[in-house]
């Protein structure tokens, strides 16, 4: 059985934590299966959050690995299953679970996960859920992904002998200011880690501030880079193409109540010297396009809408594209695409899926969520940071007047992808000697 750092026990405020989590945990659980319930989960899977599992543990040799990877949501498990794909290759006899917290992430993994992997909601951050939950799937390895730090679930898998590493990790500055004000119980925390691995040197020193081991601590890029690309439909990509018939396009994605107004405003703008121009505005969330249509409307320009089958025509200046899984379609129709979610202090969304597929990327200021993988992009040109509607329709008018310019970006963008995406290897092999999974590496 491995042990947390002896310099770091747990403290008061830890032992508080716990019993307030095991007093509100059916408060927490009546929440959370509420919102799983809403996007049609069965109970029988929501009861996964308290620990119950719906399907058994691989009947596995005793030397034959499980190694358990947690996200937050659908984000973070595109990383693990980044992680679980290429650990597989290297230890084809493993098995690996993956556990997130949200419907959509399950979905995805229902439809990305290898063979050799399953899903389950991961349990509340309370004793019964987790010690039922860790007693049944009995993991040598836990991987989390980024900024997963569950007190009781950490604690209770290393009290089991479990080796733990954290991935790709980020902290924002509210919650690094948040752990040093309780600074005892971080070290314990961080104490608890065998490896941690970084999106970058500002991260590791964070995590070395709260009082993680410096030779656990290593800067590893971000693991977002290197996961698969979204998928795309060969028949929807030569139909909108045929029915585009030459005409450019741009892409303002994920866009959040509050952001459609600059959108378009900006795409009028640019219609005054594009009069052909087409914009795909696809939401964040679907569920608001009967209110974005007004908007559009009330902008004076012509849509169609791909939800209820109003087809593209010659004279649609917007389509408003309010489906879900049909984003790295869109991404492979544009070379220019504006990421929302940044116009406003919201945090951004994944650049890389954007730079896998060949397009140049555009994000406003408020990408507090990625300030490890921003900065550095726009510093290269792989990114472009707009502000306002006058600087959004500036830089795509730039683009596409100046071919030569956008495909610089372009090519920007995708080799810092390929930068990003070329540590996947060193993260593997420290992950396997690291979590003491040498011994079943062929």
């Amino acid at each position: 059985m491995t042990k947390p750092d002896q310099t770091a026990s747990p403290t008061l405020l830890f032992y508080c934590y716990r019993t307030v989590t095991a007093l509100l945990a059916p408060l927490a659980y009546r929440k959370v299966a509420a919102k799983l319930a809403a996007h049609g989960v069965s109970e029988t899977r929501q009861r996964e959050r308290l620990g119950h599992a719906s399907l058994p543990r691989p009947d596995l040799p005793a030397e034959t690995p499980l190694i358990w990877f947690h996200g937050a949501s659908v984000g973070e498990s595109l990383a693990a299953i980044t992680l679980i794909n290429r650990l597989h290759s290297l230890l084809p006899d493993a098995r690996f679970l993956l556990t997130s917290g949200t419907a959509t992430s399950a979905e995805m993994a229902a439809k990305r996960l290898p063979d050799c992997a399953q899903h389950q909601f991961a349990p509340l951050d309370s004793g019964g859920a987790v010690n039922r939950f860790l007693a049944h799937w009995r993991p040598d390895a836990s991987i989390f992904v980024e900024s997963e730090l569950w007190p009781v679930t950490l604690s209770a898998a290393k009290a089991r002998g479990t080796r733990l590493a954290l991935v790709n990790a980020r902290l924002s500055a509210k919650s690094v200011a948040g752990w040093r004000k309780k600074l005892p119980t971080a070290r314990f925390i961080m104490g608890l880690f065998d490896l941690l691995l970084t999106q970058n040197k500002a991260v590791a020193e964070d995590l070395l501030s709260l009082g993680a081991t410096p030779a656990r601590v290593f800067p590893s890029g971000n693991l977002k880079a290197g996961s698969a690309a979204l998928p795309q439909k060969p028949e929807l990509l030569r139909e909108m193409r045929a029915t585009l018939a030459g005409r450019p396009l741009w892409i303002a994605s994920s866009t959040h109540e509050g952001e459609e107004e600059t959108v378009l405003e900006a795409h009028k703008a640019l219609l005054r010297d594009h009069p052909d121009l087409c914009l795909f505005l696809v939401p964040r969330h679907p569920e608001r396009a009967e209110e974005i249509g007004g908007k559009i409307t009330q902008a004076g320009l012509k849509y169609s809408q791909r939800s209820i089958g109003t087809a593209l025509s010659p004279e649609s200046q917007v389509y408003l594209a309010d489906t879900l899984g049909e984003l790295g379609s869109w991404y492979a129709l544009s070379p220019i695409v504006f990421l929302g979610g940044s116009l406003l202090p919201i945090g951004g969304h994944n650049p890389f899926e954007v730079a896998q597929s060949g397009a140049a990327v555009l994000t406003g200021p408020g990408y507090s969520n990625f300030t490890e993988t921003f900065p550095p992009m726009i510093a290269s040109g792989a990114a472009t940071e707009v502000r306002d509607a006058h600087d959004l329709a500036q830089v795509v008018d730039h683009w596409l007047t100046q071919p030569a310019q956008l495909q610089i970006a372009r090519d920007a963008a995708r080799a810092y992808v390929e930068e990003q995406s070329g540590q996947l290897d060193l993260v593997v092999e420290r992950l396997i000697n690291s979590l003491c999974l040498k011994e079943h590496h062929d």
